[in-house]
């Protein structure tokens, strides 16, 4: 349906003539008239006033495809860190409407589970920023910490609190029911992991490997962090850097081993095997995850300059590959470089 036939039929439904549409749009009658006869289209200022007046979304307006609206959707939470209520119920509604279609199920829960994530980051982003303020007013009581944990990931003490089990729980049961999916081994093994459960980790990583998908490199990934779970440093060390001998080239081990040095704030080597992985790193566009990895570093270091410096790389990557002009990410990037030069 074009954008005429669809104006005059909301109209028609809301009970309004051309006059009377006219009047609450603050323009003459002859205009709506030519807009549903296909002769002329509203001005896109227009169209925020449409929708208000029908009670529909400016996308409603047009006869967009379930597709072509997911797009929107997802474009749409690119570009802000809010999106305004009536639009997030309005895409809420529209999301769960389409579960119940076999051939937009997926898609459709995918996107629900990312505009609560969405929703969620933006208030998580309100209560970080109160919270903050509340602990500096009073900087001798706990009050907002707890706040501060949950929506900034601030460490958690508290075994009960800090530990994973719903997590290894979750990936443990995906495992058994798609045993030849090497991906969920991933994740249980990250859990597990980082609750230092390394016997587990060790059968877990041996069914991995026995996995014609498996990655064999990130199989002995795996095996460092177990060592280094189980405090052997010198273990983990040694089959990191194997690694490094035999893929020098790499991009994921080159990735891997950055990670590895990272977490035990081995920062020159860190930042050495970022950029080696970043140049070794085939597929465009890149990813920018090396680089923001580099500039945490040098931040941490306390070198504000060379942390600013490289979000310029991350801002280039993202206008000249990713082809970002006013997506959330590049606005993400732009303020970060601000703070950082502030901070010199």
């Amino acid at each position: 349906m074009e954008l005429g036939m669809k104006i005059k039929t909301l109209r028609l439904k809301a009970g309004l003539t051309q006059e009377q549409l006219a009047e609450k749009l603050g323009i003459g009658p002859q205009s709506v008239s030519k807009w549903e006869n296909a002769v002329a289209l509203p001005d896109i200022s227009t169209l925020p006033l449409l929708s208000e007046i029908f009670g529909v979304t400016i996308d409603d307006l047009f006869d967009l495809s379930t597709e072509q609206r997911f797009n929107r959707i997802e474009s749409r939470m690119d570009r802000e860190e809010e999106l305004p209520w009536d639009l997030f119920t309005a895409y809420e509604e529209f999301l769960k409407a389409q579960i119940c279609a076999e051939a937009y199920k997926k898609r459709a829960t995918e996107l629900l589970a990312t505009l609560y994530w969405h929703r969620m980051n933006s208030y998580a982003i309100k209560a970080d920023n109160y919270a903050k303020e509340s602990v500096r007013m009073a900087p001798d009581e706990k009050g907002c910490r707890w706040i501060l944990q949950k929506a900034d990931g601030h460490v958690a003490w508290d075994w009960n609190i800090a530990n994973h089990h719903k997590a290894v729980d979750f990936y443990r049961d995906l495992v058994n029911e798609h045993p030849e999916d090497p991906i969920n081994y991933a994740y249980l093994l990250d859990n597990l992991i980082a609750d230092h459960r390394t016997e587990e980790a060790e059968e877990a990583l041996r069914r991995l490997s026995r996995l014609k998908g498996a990655n064999p490199v990130l199989n002995e990934v795996f095996r460092a962090h177990i060592a280094l779970a189980r405090f052997d440093e010198a273990a983990a060390d040694g089959i990191m850097e194997e690694l490094l001998q035999n893929h020098p080239e790499n991009s994921v081990c080159l990735f891997e081993a950055a990670q590895y040095y990272a977490s035990k704030c081995d920062y020159p080597k860190a930042i050495d095997c970022y950029e080696r992985s970043f140049r070794a790193e085939k597929r465009r566009p890149r990813y920018q995850d090396e680089l923001q990895a580099i500039a945490m570093i040098y931040e941490i270091m306390g070198d504000y300059p060379q942390a600013a410096a490289t979000y310029d790389r991350i801002i280039d990557l993202l206008r000249n590959e990713w082809g970002m002009t006013e997506e959330t990410g590049l606005k993400e990037a732009q303020k970060e470089k601000t703070r950082l030069l502030m901070k010199v």
